[in-house]
């Protein structure tokens, strides 16, 4: 079984997956956010994830922000198409700040950086990856 991560914009959408024994994040792909349902349908390991993590926008008071319009819908969407994979909202903020410093400490030119698909990749990966982290966290601290 895999954890499906999605860093949903109001254009495209990030997507990062587990391996399948759920310990590394792996950057996926990035497709227009209308597109989502489609291509998780056709996605060949739909049958193995048992978890959507979705990167929840927060303000630093903890309120939801404004992007948060464009992501309850297709969440929405989410739990029609599949029913019986639970949802879990996490925190996401600075997902992109950090994936534009990783890019720049791992060497990429600065044409490759404004590529924004590349940068909603990487955040995916950064949300999936923190959730793995923080449950591992508590894993060890029971």
């Amino acid at each position: 079984m895999r954890i499906l991560a999605l860093d949903i914009g109001r254009k495209r959408t990030g997507i990062a997956v587990t391996d399948s024994l759920k310990l590394i994040a792996n950057g996926l792909t990035t497709i227009a956010t209308n597109d989502i349902i489609g291509y998780l349908s056709d996605y060949p390991y739909i049958c193995e994830v048992e978890l959507f993590i979705v990167g929840m926008p927060l303000q630093m008071n903890n309120e939801p922000s404004e992007a948060v319009k464009y992501i309850e819908p297709v969440i929405n969407r989410l739990k029609k198409a599949f029913p019986a994979i639970p949802i879990h909202l996490y925190d996401e903020r600075f997902t992109s700040k950090i994936a534009h410093q990783t890019m720049i400490s791992g060497g990429l030119k600065k044409k490759d950086r404004q590529n924004k698909a590349l940068v909603d990749t990487i955040s995916a990966t950064l949300i999936l990856q923190s959730y793995l982290e923080s449950i591992d966290f508590k894993k060890r601290n029971a």
